[in-house]
């Protein structure tokens, strides 16, 4: 090992102690000056939250570079990387461990917390000062954490010549970001959390706190909702078994505060609107942040077997659960405490938005609490010595019904006036979705017959919320004289994102209903030579070799794939990695607007016709649909979070209205 990099386990330890000492400095202090009215204690947290950001930020890159390095002598690098395993794979394997990913947790969250003090000049400093606070009590426990019982820089001696490979599961360029993405909306939801306890300490949650806390939201769901589809396509193309979800708990575990982060964005609306639900806005705000904690109780804790579950030591799940309890029970016990202080806000009628998004949270929780019993029932249940599996049965029979309703409600949401509406003004505005959508339903119904109904359904179901986010813009560009130019000029970033976030999730819905309903598959044994069908697809086996990979020997299988009068080659491979004696398959996938041909390979067999290969043949209609509707969803909440009225302190002159036809409501 070159001197030079002898002492850098030692300096990254040494940055985060000091954060840590950053952390309790900023507990406590601005806290203290926001009771007090101290103005130089309530500023500085803005010191601080920068200083330990780049605290931690240090001891990252220095962990970072010990891999790189190969630094054997840090047990971290010794037990996830090898000389033999490629610079991109050394750098990921930094947070493709349990000590390295809750390092690059906290880094996020200190981030987070320098974003808040930098950029945060709008806020009222006694707010400012809190949310600081609580954002770096949560810092000092998960700091306290990593150095006590996942410490990423202790050494070895002596330092073994080279080391065990990061799990081969893990060398993928998909796993590189998906990581990270899933904490920047994991952590994400601590800032709203810190606005929601700051505003119970407060006693006041106005339109002006919502306003201020909803381009966190946004920046927490946008990576989220990318993590989520980066997750589930990792898993297509890796795992080799043609599926986009396995309703897993690892999987869940991302999906419920997703929910509620969608809950929490619709019911921060209303409350900058109308200045109403503002308790139910912060419940949702403590909830979505507790699910997250929970989330990483359940991967971090050892009480799942995955890939994604790192830790073994009962002792970490145990400090995470401490925090669990702590976070949420006194979050939960100040709000019992102070909710009922908190202005109740405008009221409204039964047909408003406010109450159209108020029933659509209500079915987000809903939802919620179903993947939350589906997860941890089993896990109670084997703690008393009875195993059990909760798989997509369940899920169908419970799951999807209550989703039926919830996505019908995110179009009429948008459609309906502030404060009052009427069913025929309503009815008049969803007029051409709901004809549009029967009208899909009905010719495939009779195309498809009485067998596939549901599929018929679930396609007018994502046409429904299509044209929704379609009829969103079309409404807001109808000036008194037809399409005006200048409303579409001026039309807020904000109402184009939820049009496209809406659209993106039809689009999902139209994927998720083709690969539930028209995926085709076969598994058979295959020879040089031999062709087999499925559905469309022709396959044909041309031939069988070994090759060799930068750390791995694989054996890769090459096909000719046509359908109808198009062909296209693609290979599929089984790796074995010598280091830690694994395997993986790597899939063949050509993909298309309309589906893909997706092939995996097996082990090798020879019987009486001679030696052969286990293949498994599938054909995905409109698969990539299922992540394409994500990142319209993802960009729908870029948009929103670029829209000048979300940025604090930015002035917006305000066009003058034009005038609109008669019964027509501004989008919002």
């Amino acid at each position: 090992m070159e001197d030079g990099f002898f002492m850098l386990a030692e300096v990254g330890q040494f940055a985060l102690i000091l954060a840590l000492m950053t952390a309790l400095a900023q507990a406590v202090l601005p806290m203290l000056g926001a009771v007090r009215g101290d103005a130089a204690l309530m500023a500085f947290g803005r010191t601080a939250a920068p200083l330990q950001a780049l605290l931690i930020l240090i001891s990252f890159v220095l962990l970072m570079l010990c891999f790189a390095q190969s630094d054997f002598s840090v047990a971290l690098v010794s037990q996830h990387s090898s000389l033999t395993q490629p610079l991109a794979y050394r750098i990921s394997a930094t947070w493709g461990n349990h000590e390295g990913s809750m390092l690059l947790w906290v880094l996020i969250l200190a981030v987070y917390g320098a974003g808040i003090a930098l950029y945060g000049d709008n806020l009222r400093p006694s707010l400012q000062a809190r949310v600081l606070s609580v954002q770096a009590i949560i810092s000092v426990a998960f700091l306290a954490f990593s150095l006590l019982t996942s410490n990423p820089f202790a050494r070895l001696s002596p330092a073994p010549l080279d080391g065990s490979e990061l799990n081969p599961l893990l060398q993928d360029p998909g796993l590189i970001f998906h990581p990270p993405l899933l904490y920047l909306g994991y952590v994400g939801f601590s800032v709203t959390f810190s606005f929601a306890v700051a505003a119970l300490l407060e006693g006041r949650a106005d339109a002006a706190w919502a306003r201020w806390m909803r381009p966190w939201v946004l920046a927490a769901w946008i990576p989220l909702t990318c993590g989520i589809a980066l997750g589930s396509f990792w898993a297509y193309y890796e795992l080799g078994w043609g599926g986009w979800w396995f309703w897993d708990p690892v999987e869940n575990a991302s999906l419920m505060p997703w929910l509620l982060g969608t809950a929490l964005l619709h019911s921060a609306i209303v409350t900058e609107k109308r200045q109403a639900l503002a308790g139910w806005t912060i419940l949702l705000a403590i909830l979505a942040f507790s699910l997250s904690l929970i989330g990483t109780f359940v991967v971090r804790s050892g009480i799942l077997t995955s890939v994604h579950a790192f830790a073994v030591d009962p002792s970490r799940g145990v400090f995470i659960l401490a925090m669990i309890v702590g976070a949420t029970g006194g979050a939960l016990g100040l709000f019992a405490w102070r909710a009922p202080q908190l202005k109740s806000g405008a009221l409204f009628s039964g047909v408003s938005r406010e109450a159209g998004l108020t029933l659509n949270n209500l079915f987000l929780m809903a939802v919620t609490s179903v993947v939350f019993f589906g997860t941890f029932y089993p896990l109670m249940m084997e703690a008393v010595g009875k195993k059990i599996s909760v798989g997509a049965p369940y899920y169908n029979l419970v799951f999807v019904p209550l989703s039926v309703p919830l996505l019908l409600l995110v179009t009429v949401g948008p459609m309906l006036a502030w404060k009052r509406d009427g069913l025929a003004a309503l009815s008049a505005k969803l007029k051409w979705p709901a004809l549009l959508a029967v009208g899909v339903f009905a010719a495939l119904g009779l195309a498809l017959g009485f067998a596939q109904v549901s599929a018929a359904f679930g396609f007018a179901l994502g046409f429904w919320l299509i044209l929704g986010g379609v009829m969103v813009l079309a409404r807001r560009w109808q000036g008194a004289g037809g399409f005006s130019a200048r409303l579409v000029r001026t039309t807020p970033a904000a109402v184009i994102g939820m049009a496209l976030a809406h659209a993106g999730l039809g689009v999902t819905v139209c994927g998720v209903t083709a690969m539930s309903s028209f995926a085709e598959s076969k598994i058979l044994v295959m020879r040089i030579g031999d062709s087999a069908s499925v559905g469309a697809l022709a396959v044909t086996l041309d031939r069988v070799g070994e090759v060799a990979g930068h750390n791995y020997q694989a054996v890769r299988a090459q096909f000719t794939v046509r359908q109808g009068s198009s062909s296209r080659p693609l290979s599929s491979e089984k790796r074995f990695y010598p280091n830690t004696r694994n395997q993986t398959t790597e899939a063949g996938i050509g993909t298309g607007w309309l589906g893909n041909s997706y092939i995996a390979i097996g082990d090798q067999q020879t019987d009486a016709k001679g030696p052969g290969i286990v293949v498994r043949i599938y054909h995905h209609p409109l698969v990539g649909w299922i992540w394409g509707g994500a990142l319209m969803m993802a960009f729908g909440g870029a948009a929103s979070l670029a829209d000048r009225r979300f940025r604090i302190g930015a002035p917006t002159r305000a066009p003058a209205p034009l005038p609109l036809r008669p019964g027509l409501v501004p989008a919002e």
